[in-house]
């Protein structure tokens, strides 16, 4: 398996790796622009590897959970106050901080959270967006039975 700690941004993520099979390794800085990222992933999925990644909670992360998930990856997501009260050294990098989250995994004290699965996610959009349309149809008609009134 290979576990990676991520310390993703919006446009380039900064990860560290380990094959627990054979104990190799690896950092990799990966461009999401460019398409650098998902390239790295689907090969991973190509070439059959089972992987496990650790992500801290933050915002504009869901295309690339997506992406994990649709690719059949173990996505962990931390809870980010945790994770940084854990921190001993306050300076940090980005290479930093995928090693750390990277170690908080290896030695099983990822401070995880729930996440709902992408198709819950997806329904509770649409229940959002219908809500969203109920009140703009309710405000319409409250709006013109007001003018009916005059």
């Amino acid at each position: 398996m290979l576990i990676i700690g991520c310390d993703y941004h919006p446009s380039v993520q900064q990860i560290a790796t380990v094959d627990t099979e054979t104990g190799d390794y690896a950092e990799h800085r990966l461009k999401h622009s460019d398409g650098e990222a998902e390239r790295f992933y689907r090969d991973l999925k190509l070439r059959a590897v089972k992987v496990r990644m650790g992500l801290e909670a933050t915002g504009h992360r869901r295309w690339f959970e997506r992406l994990l998930m649709e690719l059949g990856f173990e996505v962990w997501i931390g809870d980010a106050a945790q994770i940084a009260a854990m921190r001993v050294r306050k300076q940090k990098t980005d290479r930093q901080d995928a090693q750390f989250l990277l170690k908080l995994l290896m030695e099983g004290r990822f401070p995880r959270v729930w996440m709902a699965s992408l198709e819950d996610r997806d329904l509770q959009q649409l229940l959002w967006h219908r809500h969203r349309l109920v009140q703009m149809r309710t405000l319409v008609l409250e709006s013109t039975a007001g003018d009916s009134d005059e």
